[in-house]
């Protein structure tokens, strides 16, 4: 491109992409096949297990159109040279509102945590937690998995300043260190949901229980699988000490899901067990 075409601007136009239609297709398709399949509602009458077929697909397609589109972004900003500072502004305002409206998702389930918990129904006995839950030990796996997530903030923390500091072994040895502490965690949390003595909708404790700690795990399942991207990018040579907002998204992401276990913690965990109260 001669300069006389060349843009004047540090902004970047983004070529026509189809990923945003197939991801919204995507996401349209998992919800709505997430429904039935916890409804147990058939997509075809007459086929078993087709209740999760359209969960399946759409799940299928979200996570192509997902991939294939964050591969354009690492593109555009890896190889050719798209990502301004003003671009990586607006990069970073949007993964900013993206974690808010994760708090904001979560706050749905401590609502409805504490408005079970601080009102208890008759339906239960008016106490909490309900005379039938046999809460957990806070101070057993809780507070194991609790140190495991303390501990993998404090590693991707340090990887973050050792790629600032140009020093990428340290920075590809810590990322590793938080993806096993990570992994961890996952593998602790699935422990303690099969020892569990409570099922999902067994009351509206276990309900809000599983829910709360369960589409948190599905979080750290999620940024576990982000900061390995960022290590395969990583050993391949991608990020500088000046350019690297992609594992920094990723970093903000972890951070988040720290300070989210800590309030279960806190608030489930510890506030919830125990002897019932009688209210």
């Amino acid at each position: 491109m001669s300069d006389s075409h060349a843009p004047k601007h540090d902004y970047h136009l983004v070529d026509p992409s189809p990923w945003p239609v197939v991801c919204s297709l995507g996401a349209f398709l998992t919800a709505v096949g997430a429904v039935l399949f916890m409804h147990e509602i058939p997509l075809i009458s007459s086929m078993e297990g087709s209740d999760s077929f359209l969960f399946i697909v759409g799940l299928v397609i979200l996570l192509f159109g997902a991939y294939s589109w964050w591969g354009d972004v690492i593109k555009e900003g890896e190889y050719q040279g798209f990502h301004t500072s003003i671009v990586q502004l607006g990069l970073r305002y949007g993964v900013f509102l993206f974690i808010i409206s994760e708090v904001m998702f979560f706050v749905a389930w401590f609502w409805a945590y504490f408005n079970a918990s601080i009102f208890p129904t008759e339906a239960i006995g008016a106490v909490w937690p309900p005379q039938d839950i046999q809460t957990l030990d806070p101070w057993h796996l809780p507070l194991i998995n609790t140190l495991i997530l303390l501990t993998s903030g404090t590693t991707v923390t340090w990887a973050h300043h050792a790629l600032q500091e140009g020093d990428r072994k340290t920075f590809i040895n810590m990322l590793l260190f938080t993806i096993l502490l990570g992994a961890s965690f996952t593998g602790v949390q699935v422990y303690e949901y099969a020892h569990a003595t409570f099922a999902f909708d067994q009351n509206i404790y276990s309900s809000t229980f599983y829910m709360a700690t369960g589409f948190h795990g599905a979080h750290v399942l999620i940024g576990t699988i982000f900061l390995t991207v960022c290590l395969f990018r990583g050993l391949k040579g991608h990020f500088k000490p000046d350019h690297h907002f992609g594992f920094e998204a990723a970093a903000w992401y972890w951070h988040f899901v720290d300070v989210v276990w800590l309030v279960l913690f806190i608030a489930i965990y510890v506030g919830g067990a125990g002897t019932p109260a009688v209210h």
